[in-house]
């Protein structure tokens, strides 16, 4: 039986909450057997830069500031152009997850930002594959994809409230995304495995 895939997330955070959401989207592979690197992009290393090359697939996170991805994030973004340029993360599996202050917050635009990303590198952008919730009368905010968003998992925090207060319908989302990514990825590796 072949090892499950290596799925990173490279990500950022700046109070505390996309924390949160990481920890949640690597729980979610881990549950579905992938191994699981945590990427804090604004301390990122050699050895980090390697392990997203080794992956099968890297989650993108961010906090959602003034309608796009954190500033820490943009910076690793563009740092991203040497693989661009060797075509280093070509095939691999791409997906995102962002949270802001507010209900919509222009999440959509950081997760576009994300798949642009990720289409600039060659890589397969994975969606979060789940209806929107809390869109019926009989529905609640403890729905997953409560906020009904489709690129990617997406959470709202209050502004005044720390990485204690992130929604666990939007945890719970975040969880969903990265048994998802697993699951594809374990998919896209045997897919690649020699055949007897």
């Amino acid at each position: 039986m072949s090892p499950g895939p290596l799925v990173s997330i490279a990500y950022h955070s700046g109070f505390g909450h996309t924390d949160v959401l990481a920890e949640a989207v690597r729980a979610g592979a881990v549950d579905t057997g992938a191994a699981v690197h945590l990427i804090r992009v604004d301390e990122i290393t050699d050895e980090q830069w390697s392990a997203l090359d080794s992956s099968d697939a890297i989650i993108f996170g961010s906090p959602t500031y003034m309608g796009t991805a954190s500033g820490a994030f943009h910076v690793f973004a563009e740092a991203t152009s040497k693989r661009f340029a060797l075509a280093v993360w070509r095939d691999k599996l791409a997906a995102g997850f962002t949270n802001s202050g507010a209900m919509s917050g222009d999440k959509l635009h950081t997760l576009q930002f994300f798949t642009v990303l990720a289409a600039q590198l060659g890589m397969h952008w994975i969606n979060l594959g789940l209806h929107p919730g809390w869109n019926t009368s009989q529905a609640s905010e403890n729905d997953l994809n409560r906020l009904g968003f489709h690129l990617g998992a997406a959470a709202q925090t209050n502004v005044d409230q720390g990485a204690e207060a992130v929604h666990k319908a939007d945890i719970a989302t975040a969880a969903h995304l990265g048994r998802r990514v697993a699951r594809t990825a374990t998919v896209f590796r045997a897919g690649r495995l020699p055949t007897a």
